[in-house]
């Protein structure tokens, strides 16, 4: 995978950083503002290479702008990608400590036009340690000011997606149904959880023993991770790691549902239209797993409360029947109705309107706006000049950033 081809993309900004001592390459890509400041989470892994890293910001940071678009919130999308030197359970403490400092440095160069938070191996404490260094950091632990772990709200919207998408492929509920969960981390087990309740009859994979002995206990069957694609069921929900399904895996999985947390679950349009033909319903990962968004940008950033929070979470079942009504009616697949949605959100009209009405309207509240608005967070209007790149920090652009919409300051310390 070339890195000359990986940052010939169409998104706003690529940030690189290499630090000698532990190793390790820092990507965040800045893939939107039209919306507001670019939002999104920070995955730290060890890649085959570079190249690698920059694809997997890519995708991810287009994702966010497409999540952010649809679900109808005052951000844009942006990702970072810390590419490891090991896995990351064989980084020592000091040396993770260096790894997130420097991070929180590379974010503050940005000047608010980029926010993070908890991803694939990162979480509330990590944040908690970036916001020493800079503020523009979401997830920060309870007790540091912060909304804490946006898992549950993942999960809970990642539950819904599973009910509604159920319910259209005419399945009715999940009361019986056989649902396989893919990946077993803080969303993937709770959404088990939720499946149980509902019902459910659940099969479990994961690479982690543990994780599957606990499963096991609980009275899940355990599937082998290589079986997940050939493993009968009524509905799969990958929660691990994006790009599972591919054309060859779309003409042959056996179930008649996909709903699952993982971002990027297609590899390409291609595998969307192949289940498309064979009449597997599947949900846009982009709607799906939008709860984690609403938990840390509605508490943190639009002042929600936690009702707000579920509220707006639970909705997200409304918004897949009105994706699925519309790939219907035009004879797409879901995917490309979902794109539909978010990009008429992101289309000069649409974000005139957002912007030129208060930023509680604009972002849509299911609550009362608070009686007294903070302040608007004032963001640059230019690109970071080149002076900026400096100490090993490369800047490259692919084209001039788009001013970001203001949007209220974010709450406490």
């Amino acid at each position: 995978m070339s890195i000359d081809d990986e940052l010939r993309w169409d998104g706003e900004l690529t940030v690189t950083r290499h630090d000698r001592e532990t190793g390790t390459t820092f990507v965040i890509r800045i893939d939107s503002t039209r919306l507001g400041p670019a939002s999104g989470g920070t995955r730290a892994a060890h890649y085959p290479s570079i190249g690698h890293a920059l694809a997997d910001a890519g995708k991810l940071a287009g994702a966010m702008t497409l999540k952010m678009a649809v679900s109808d919130l005052p951000m844009g999308g942006g990702k970072s990608v810390i590419a490891l030197p090991a896995p990351r359970n064989q980084i020592d403490a000091a040396t993770w400590t260096r790894i997130l400092d420097i991070h929180a440095e590379n974010i503050d160069k940005l000047e608010g036009n980029y926010w993070t938070g908890p991803d694939v191996n990162t979480n509330s404490s990590d944040m908690d340690q970036l916001s020493r260094t800079t503020k523009y950091v979401f997830g920060r632990s309870v007790g540091n000011g912060g909304a804490g772990s946006s898992a549950h709200a993942t999960a809970l919207g990642v539950f819904e997606a599973m009910k509604a998408t159920a319910r259209r492929r005419g399945l009715g509920t999940l009361d019986g149904r056989t649902v396989l969960v893919q990946g077993l981390g803080a969303v993937g087990g709770d959404v088990v959880r939720l499946a149980a309740q509902a019902g459910a009859r659940l099969l479990v994979a994961d690479t982690d023993p543990q994780r599957l002995e606990a499963a096991s206990l609980a009275g899940h069957t355990v599937v082998p991770a290589g079986e997940v694609l050939r493993t009968p069921c009524d509905l799969f929900a990958p929660c691990a790691m994006g790009g599972i399904i591919d054309s060859a895996a779309a003409a042959s999985i056996p179930t008649l549902a996909v709903a699952g947390a993982a971002n990027n679950i297609l590899t390409d349009a291609a595998a969307g239209e192949v289940l498309r033909d064979r009449g597997v319903l599947c949900a846009p990962d982009f709607v799906a797993n939008a709860g984690g968004a609403f938990h840390l940008v509605g508490r943190e950033v639009l002042g929600w409360n936690e009702d707000d929070v579920v509220e707006r979470t639970r909705g997200i079942g409304r918004t897949l029947d009105e994706v699925y009504s519309l790939s219907e009616e035009r004879g797409i697949t879901t995917e490309a109705a979902a794109l539909m949605l978010a990009r008429a959100r992101l289309s000069p009209a649409s974000t005139a309107a957002a912007t030129s009405a208060t930023p509680a309207a604009a972002a849509a509240s299911p609550s009362e706006p608070p009686p007294s608005e903070p302040p608007l967070l004032p963001l640059p209007s230019a690109p970071i000049p080149a002076a900026e790149a400096k100490a090993g920090l490369i800047i490259s652009i692919a084209e001039p950033a788009k001013r970001a919409a203001d949007i209220p300051a974010k709450r406490g310390p």
